[in-house]
Parts: structure tokens; sequence; C-alpha cells
């Protein structure tokens, strides 16, 4: 998977703006899991979430 991070297409929600500040970018299109990173350190780690625990940090924003 690391590979495909490198060339993924990360976004970013559409609630973040575009003032730079506190955001975390998500790749789609990984079965099974949602890579995520810090947008202010795109080349830095990335998380890899299982879908269940990705819905359930989504579900708990709400």
């Amino acid at each position: 998977m690391e590979n495909g991070l490198r060339n993924a297409p990360w976004r970013r929600s559409s609630y973040s703006g575009n003032t730079g500040g506190d955001c975390v970018e998500v790749a789609d299109g990984f079965r099974g899991a949602v890579p995520v990173r810090d947008s202010k350190n795109a080349t830095g780690a990335v998380l890899i979430l299982g879908t269940d625990a990705w819905r359930a940090f989504v579900d708990g924003l709400r």
C-alpha cells in the first residue's frame, strides 16, 4: 500500500477551508482501509484505519 499512497489522490474535508490550519487528509480507493495524514506534513507518517474504525471516528465527530 505504501507505493500507492505516494500517488494517491488526497482530499480534505470541505469544512477545513483554505486557511492551512489543523486539517487531516484522507485517500479514497483503498479497500477496507482509510489512509489519513496531517495536511501540514504531506510527506510524514500516514495512519491506516480500517473502514469500521474510520466510520466510528466520523460518527463520533457528528
